[in-house]
């Protein structure tokens, strides 16, 4: 977990639309198709209730019907059926892992959270079965995942280029990046309901280290589409570990902010955090940060019920 030599990859990396909606064409094995984006039901039934392979992928039930729970949380690992999409924006074709809840979609849809994963950790280490044993404290983001598809949040990850790490803190202008086009499209994908029937009025975005600095570009070049945010072990959008400048000025509407840290984080350290959340405060915007003394570069074990709840009071 806090292997010098994983840490020290981490910190590198740290310096880094389908035109139609799919269709299902076989009930028992979803599969979805459209303009080079292919869905499939990556998760094998497992006892502890968890939906099995035949129960409709889209969250599109019949009122009034609940599957079983897509999830089980043990103390040796968590478990999760989920879907993995090939999406395609452009020439750029990257893996999608996606659930929703197991309840009735509400009326407007599900709220939705993108979780974006750190350096070197593409969803495929998150979904499926995570044991407890898992680096960078992967045990907890499972585990946050299952929360919120607990709590009617359907939650959507998408793959980092290469499944290494995003390009917001790249030193590349936002404009040139592979991921701008890539998340302008998948954001186009969700509210035309590729990934179910969600609520465009209620997303949110975690992620940690890479993917904390991903969360924060949420905030800075997609102002005014999510409610709320909360940053694992990250920083400012263009931040790279201990090479951080927080502006002076946030953008307008910055969304309200948890931030969750560890203090013997070495890779990305908690001043950087604070400044962040710092600035929001004194600019007028809603921010919180919860510190584990004892953790370092890792997922908290508070953060599955800390960033739920966040979620949901906003």
């Amino acid at each position: 977990m806090r292997s010098s030599l994983l840490a020290l990859l981490l910190l590198t990396a740290c310096a880094d639309p389908s035109p139609n909606a799919p269709v299902v064409e076989d009930a028992s094995v979803p599969v979805v198709r459209d303009a080079g984006s292919v869905t499939e039901d990556a998760g094998a039934p497992f006892d502890a209730g968890v939906v099995d392979a035949g129960a409709p992928d889209a969250g599109v039930l019949d009122a009034g019907i609940t599957l079983p729970p897509r999830c089980s949380i043990s103390v040796n690992a968590v478990e999760c059926s989920f879907q993995k999409t090939a999406f395609t924006a452009g020439t750029d074709t990257r893996d999608v892992y996606w659930q929703t809840p197991s309840t009735p979609a509400p009326a407007n849809g599900y709220p939705v959270v993108l979780a974006f994963q750190g350096s070197f950790f593409s969803p495929a280490a998150s979904w499926g079965t995570v044991p407890s044993s898992s680096l960078y404290g992967g045990y907890y983001q499972a585990k946050l995942q299952a929360r919120l598809l607990e709590h009617g949040f359907t939650v959507i990850a998408p793959s980092a280029p290469g499944g290494i790490a995003w390009q917001t803190n790249s030193g590349l202008a936002w404009d040139f990046t592979t991921d701008k086009p890539f998340m302008d499209a998948l954001l186009a994908a969700i509210a035309r309901g590729d990934f179910g029937p969600t609520d465009s009025t209620h997303r949110y975005a975690t992620g940690i280290s890479s993917g904390g600095y991903m969360t924060s570009r949420m905030a800075l070049s997609y102002a005014g589409q999510f409610r709320a945010l909360a940053i694992q072990s990250g920083s400012w959008a263009t931040c790279s570990g201990a090479l951080c400048v927080v502006p002076s000025t946030m953008p307008t509407g910055h969304p309200p902010t948890l931030f969750l840290h560890g203090r013997l984080d070495f890779t990305v350290p908690l001043w950087t955090a604070q400044a962040y959340q710092t600035q929001l405060q004194s600019s007028g915007f809603v921010s919180d940060i919860v510190i584990d003394d004892q953790a370092s570069h890792e997922w908290l074990s508070v953060a599955p019920e800390r960033v739920t709840a966040w979620f949901e009071a906003h």
